[in-house]
């Protein structure tokens, strides 16, 4: 259980580098999700790896809503959106993340990032209701993609995944990684004081 504590501490600190770059960019070239925009929140293509939702996990264990949490996943639709995304209009295009703090790297790059297309070449990466709310500065931002390229989505996932070779190597949907995340929280944990006792004994 320690290594794991361990590791979501690296992760975590990862993440803390991770919001200081992205948020930088989007909030200097203007490319900044729209207020309670949630619309990315309803995909149920977004995915993360179990070494992602690792934070998490050890945050819903240490509250002790792990149990709670993976039952609650198991009786989810094959496909939906993210469990911890609170809606607040009737279509979910509104609404909030009831996790922000331990949110995985994905939530973290997405709005406005960088990545490299078919030509290996530096290209921008901005939803689509950013681009509607501000398309001015979108097309300003890929004239300019050569003199103030943007962070890259893809390295920032690597620093985190890299980490960890078998719990980052693999991308699921993102509730399905949380799922298996909790799954190895508990199992470590279960382990751990089965350990603790039998030292006793």
């Amino acid at each position: 259980m320690q290594r794991l504590r361990e590791l979501s501490r690296r992760v975590e600190a990862v993440y803390g580098e991770m919001a200081d770059t992205f948020s930088s960019y989007q909030q200097d070239s203007g490319l900044s999700c729209r207020s309670s925009c949630g619309e990315c929140c309803t995909q149920p293509t977004i995915e993360a790896t179990v070494l992602e939702m690792l934070p998490l996990a050890l945050h819903l264990f240490d509250q002790g809503k792990a149990e709670q949490t993976l039952t609650q996943l198991e009786e989810l639709p094959e496909v939906s959106g993210c469990f911890f995304y609170q809606r607040l209009s009737f279509d979910g295009k509104q609404g909030q993340c009831t996790v922000y703090q331990q949110r995985p790297s994905i939530c973290r790059v997405f709005g406005a990032a960088g990545y490299r297309d078919k030509m290996g070449k530096t290209s921008l990466s901005v939803c689509k209701t950013i681009k509607s709310d501000k398309a001015e500065k979108y097309q300003q931002h890929l004239i300019m993609l050569t003199e103030h390229p943007p962070p890259m989505m893809m390295s920032a996932k690597e620093q985190v995944n890299e980490l960890d070779y078998e719990l980052g190597n693999k991308h699921y949907p993102i509730n399905q990684a949380l799922f298996m995340a909790l799954e190895k929280v508990l199992f470590k944990s279960y382990y751990s004081s089965f350990s603790t006792d039998l030292q006793i004994a």
